[in-house]
């Protein structure tokens, strides 16, 4: 997750953006306990991010929360990718080197299955493939993982949160197990959480960002939880969010890219609920 501004509208509208993520490491008879883990697209520090070799060594270090980013193909197709443009994790220049600046939705999903996502990454991984959502969902299905999807770019791909919330459906995420602690879905776009909130009212949604306190009360209106920046968190913030109900119980605060072991112990401190992380085996040994 960078923190991009998001979309004018958004801007326009709430004037910032905020996600979260559920957890129940709050606080246990009445001390805080560690913050829960979440694998950054995968474990992002020992294979290439967001493919699935990412999840699956997430899955064999133990950690059953991953994220991943959603973004569109040219022919409609959903794809697991951060950047808008295939050229910092894929081979794109090489395959196709007339067609810059390389960007998902100029190209079809045939065309991006051709791509090297791996290599960038290290030898190993040569010929690791950009999966669809639907790969990726049967992947974090197998390896009964809990996912935070993050909508990405949603004013490049109108239209988006629906044909998610379809392709999710059809792969089995939106029976009342999965809506109770297995599914996120979050955007910096307050316009894209409000949207899959309407549709989906039993999703637990987050907004990526820091609203200012003031606003928080409006943010709850259709998110459960913050995500924010590290750097922008205080005890005073997580506190103030901890005081408001969103649609399904008390907000929670994550707190990201969190890859730092002194970070994360400060951010324990806070009461912060969740850190998301490339490196969730350092930072879960830094938490115990």
């Amino acid at each position: 997750m960078h923190a991009r501004v998001a979309a004018a509208t958004t801007a326009a509208l709430l004037g910032g953006a905020v996600l979260i993520l559920p957890s129940p490491h709050a606080k246990a008879g009445g001390r805080i306990t560690a913050p829960l883990v979440v694998a950054h697209r995968g474990a992002s520090a020992d294979a290439p991010e967001n493919t699935l070799d990412a999840i699956d060594r997430a899955a064999e270090l133990g950690f059953e929360w991953v994220e991943n980013d959603v973004q569109r193909t040219s022919d409609g197709r959903l794809v697991v990718l951060h950047d808008a443009s295939l050229a910092r994790t894929t081979d794109v220049e090489e395959v196709y080197p007339g067609r810059s600046p390389w960007n998902v939705r100029d190209f079809t999903a045939a065309e991006i299955a051709r791509l090297d996502a791996g290599s960038w990454f290290g030898p190993r991984f040569a010929g690791a493939k950009v999966p669809t959502l639907r790969e990726y969902m049967e992947r974090v299905s197998r390896n009964h993982q809990k996912l935070v999807l993050e909508i990405k770019n949603p004013e490049l791909y109108p239209g988006i949160e629906r044909q998610t919330l379809r392709l999710l459906s059809n792969e089995g995420w939106l029976d009342p197990v999965h809506l109770r602690d297995r599914l996120i879905v979050q955007s910096f776009s307050a316009h894209s959480v409000r949207t899959v909130h309407r549709l989906r009212p039993g999703i637990t949604m987050a907004f990526l960002g820091t609203p200012p306190v003031a606003r928080l009360p409006r943010y709850a209106e259709f998110a459960d939880q913050i995500n924010s920046d590290h750097r922008s968190l205080s005890s005073d913030y997580v506190s103030a969010v901890h005081a408001l109900h969103g649609p399904h119980g008390p907000m929670k605060v994550f707190a990201w890219t969190v890859d730092e072991p002194a970070t994360a112990r400060r951010l324990a401190g806070f009461g912060t609920d969740g850190v998301i992380t490339n490196v969730p085996d350092t930072i879960r040994r830094a938490l115990r």
